[in-house]
């Protein structure tokens, strides 16, 4: 897919890239709100409408599908076009992060030498 259409996706709420890295493995709601939860280490914690609302948004725009029920839970994972705007959002986050570290290097260098 063209990056030009994932830009639409574009950029991922906290609380949707944290589903979405949770989703690159089959879980059912209850284990994605516990791995939200460890992969933010505890900043972000999802009730189940948020979850339940996210999770609907997401696929509608076919980025995560439902993989099985077993009992009453249903597992959904990444689809391989929620794939590419995971890596998307991770390498656009790793660019703002570089940025701004620079920067806010160059901006204390400057201070220190006034």
């Amino acid at each position: 897919m063209a990056k030009n259409s994932l830009k639409k996706y574009l950029p991922l709420s906290e609380a949707t890239y944290y589903i979405m890295l949770a989703l690159v493995n089959p879980l059912h709601g209850y284990g994605v709100m516990h791995e939200v939860e460890k992969l933010s280490d505890g900043t972000v914690k999802l009730g189940p409408g948020t979850l339940y609302g996210v999770f609907n948004t997401l696929e509608k725009e076919a980025l995560i599908s439902k993989v099985k029920e077993e009992d009453r839970r249903k597992y959904y994972a990444l689809t391989d076009k929620g794939k590419e705007v995971l890596r998307e959002q991770i390498a656009r986050l790793k660019i703002m992060a570089d940025r701004g570290r620079t920067a806010y290097e160059d901006l204390v260098t400057k201070r220190t030498e006034c």
